[in-house]
């Protein structure tokens, strides 16, 4: 501990990264993570997107509201403020002229910068599928991970023992990903993406074919009447994200504008994450003010299959696996034993002001889905279809935006509905306020969404919500949000109706660009059973969460940047001790500008008394590879990430990182395990860009 307390006072003297590209990436998956809490998580769609408007920044004076909305760091005020501008004033002459915005201020004007410009190029400006061609970007990515440390399911046992026990792999312990991928600009996609992971059979056994996992898209964006198709694998968006929304979307954060959803209609597929998209055709078509979006998928999923007792034709599935894993031999039975097809359309109004929407989507398995019941699923989703209709509006009035969307689903075990209403108030720009409000029938369900919530799900839920965002100074910003909700029906491990509440503030000190210092108070109250429970019926108990985050940045120059953070986590509950956590890192980039290279640096410690004060902290990592482990125990963590390019066309990144842990002699459990108090990872991967 004493060594910890060195650290701290060292480490509180350091600074760190100004606001770019790599800063606000972060800050945008850090979002998702912690409310997602996972160390398995692919946003490559989200990064391609930042990366993309890095290096192509958007025209202000010719971008459209859907290109705005895309960028992610607008609000709709703050879009239809520049809309509006426009319109009365012409073309913006200077960047600086953003300034003259009404609800654009200081920080939001540094947070697009890196992202938007002023184009002096003409209108109108269309190329031909040759000069597209021409222009366009070819891209080949490598990639390889080995696993370091021997773990126990990678043992050399007999091919009967294998078909007989879940607890050996058929593969090797390395995973490899490798990707091909033709685009121009946002307007054209073409690509291909194979991964195999840590655990799989490769060109043998049941991955004959080489990889576990194959994707390929097509896609096309520009054209006045048909704005952009989908062919093979995609991605819909549509209202809230209570009905339909197939990739991952922010939630409770620091940051008020992650309380709202910005659907983009498609988007062309080019994660690994093997359950959230679609596979088949999507096109959304435009006429005037009016937009209509039409899809249709069938891929196989994974399920569990029972045999009916009764007649030897039929069978029901019991779960649906979405991990996406197929490494041992029950892993491996469950691969593709489920035939989907989701089929929906949209219709979107866009008015000056308004914009209106209604969506209907049908979803059928080939086999029904049979559940085996306890108490907290009995209105869990089942059967072998479902349609959900839903219906959703946003409307912008100078500095107040009103949203949400109400949906309905109906399958023929079920009925429900769900329903969310928000309000955004740019007061001025000092001070913008929050507000949201949703209700989801314990009965309600659709097999993609992602609706502002508490809980994993969007069902049996309703809250609350309300922050701000005050402005105190040049340099001092406050940030704050309380959420109160509760669950009406039980849940997994909560054997009773239960609520909880949650609110955050985090006052941020910002005197230039270059220098950010922030302190962080989070508190989570959330119900579930007492443990141990010796009663007959078994009664919950407050579980009260408390973080406490200190955040040092700036950029020392041009080449150095350093980072600092301390956070500490507590847990209280009746029937269990206190619990604690802790963990500081330090980072460190060197950046030459005119050399070939560039790493990152981490340094942590990490103090937790169990895995239920585990800390996730985002690592930087290769382009398009996502680290954010859980740091729980007793130990330290390493890594160092070198990229080196070797022309403007060729850049290779190698990761290197362990975990050292003090009071461990075996790592992991089951087929996970590893011997010893060390567990290393390695990334390789290199890229070709023409």
């Amino acid at each position: 501990m004493k060594n910890i307390i060195v650290v701290l006072l060292c480490i509180m003297t350091n600074f760190s990264f100004g606001q770019e590209r790599n800063d606000i990436i972060q800050q945008r998956i850090e979002f998702i993570s912690e409310q997602l809490e996972t160390e398995s998580i692919d946003l490559t769609n989200l990064l391609e997107q930042f990366n993309y408007y890095f290096d192509n920044p958007i025209d202000l004076n010719k971008a459209t509201r859907e290109e705005l909305i895309d960028l992610s760091l607008l609000t709709d005020i703050q879009i239809s403020d520049l809309i509006v501008h426009r319109k009365l004033h012409g073309k913006l002459i200077s960047i600086y002229e953003l300034q003259s915005l009404k609800f654009w201020d200081l920080e939001t004007i540094y947070l697009v910068l890196p992202f938007v410009s002023l184009d002096e190029k003409l209108d109108g400006l269309h190329l031909t599928l040759k000069e597209a061609l021409r222009e366009g970007k070819f891209e080949l990515f490598l990639r390889y991970q080995p696993t370091i440390e021997s773990k126990a399911g990678y043992e050399d046992v007999p091919d009967s023992l294998l078909e007989q026990s879940s607890k050996y792999y058929y593969g090797n312990s390395d995973k490899y990903y490798s990707r091909f991928r033709f685009s121009y600009k946002t307007n054209i996609s073409v690509g291909v993406t194979a991964e195999k992971d840590a655990g799989e059979a490769f060109f043998r056994g049941a991955q004959k074919n080489g990889f576990d996992f194959y994707s390929a898209h097509a896609f096309y964006k520009g054209g006045k009447y048909v704005k952009s198709v989908a062919l093979g694998d995609y991605q819909i968006q549509l209202g809230q994200g209570l009905n339909l929304w197939s990739s991952y979307a922010f939630g409770k954060s620091s940051d008020i504008l992650t309380m709202k959803r910005n659907a983009v209609a498609i988007k062309p597929y080019t994660s690994v994450d093997e359950s959230r998209f679609f596979r088949g055709a999507a096109v959304n078509l435009a006429y005037k003010r009016f937009d209509l979006l039409l899809f249709a998928s069938q891929k196989r999923i994974d399920a569990s299959g029972i045999q009916d007792s009764v007649q030897d034709d039929l069978e029901f599935v019991s779960s649906i696996n979405l991990s996406g894993l197929h490494r041992t031999h029950a892993e491996i039975e469950k691969k593709n034993a489920l035939k989907e097809i989701v089929s929906g359309a949209s219709l979107q109004y866009q008015g000056d002001l308004f914009k209106l929407g209604i969506h209907g989507v049908y979803l059928q398995y080939d086999q029904p889905l049979q559940l085996n019941i306890r108490p907290y699923n009995q209105f869990y989703f089942q059967g072998r279809s479902l349609f959900s209709l839903s219906t959703d509006y946003n409307f912008v009035y100078k500095n107040l935006n009103v949203f949400g969307e109400v949906s309905g689903s109906i399958n023929e075990y079920h009925s429900g509905l769900a329903m969310l209403h928000g309000a955004l108030l740019a007061v001025d720009t000092r001070l913008s306020l929050g507000l949201l409000y949703r209700d989801y029938d314990d009965s309600y369900h659709t097999m993609y969404n992602a609706g502002f919530s508490e809980g994993s799900r969007t069902q049996n839920e309703n809250g609350l919500y309300a922050g701000f965002k005050l402005k105190l100074s040049k340099v001092w910003t406050l940030n704050a949000y309380t959420d109160v909700f509760e669950f009406p029906w039980l849940k997994f491990g909560v054997d009773a109706p239960s609520r909880g509440h949650e609110f955050l503030i985090q006052p941020i000190f910002k005197p230039n660009k270059k220098f950010e210092f922030y302190v962080r108070y989070r508190e989570q109250l959330r119900q579930k059973n007492k443990s141990p429970s010796f009663d007959i019926i078994t009664a919950i108990e407050d579980i009260r969460q408390r973080n406490f985050r200190i955040n040092v940045s700036n950029k020392i120059n041009k080449v150095l940047t350093l980072k600092s953070r301390v956070e500490w986590v507590s847990i209280t509950r009746e029937s269990r001790d206190k619990e604690r956590g802790l963990l500081i890192t330090q980072d460190v980039a060197y950046k030459p500008k005119s050399l070939p290279f560039r790493f990152t640096l981490r340094y942590a410690l990490f103090n937790t008394d169990s895995y239920d004060t585990r800390i996730y902290s985002y690592e930087n990592n290769a382009l398009y590879v996502f680290s954010v482990p859980a740091y729980y125990f007793e130990g330290s963590r390493c890594y160092l990430l070198a990229r080196y390019s070797f022309s403007r066309s060729i850049d290779l990144w190698v990761k290197y990182g362990f975990f050292l842990y003090n009071n461990r002699d075996v790592i992991g459990s089951g087929a996970e395990e590893i011997q010893g108090d060390r567990k290393s990872d390695l990334t390789i991967q290199l890229r070709i860009s023409l």
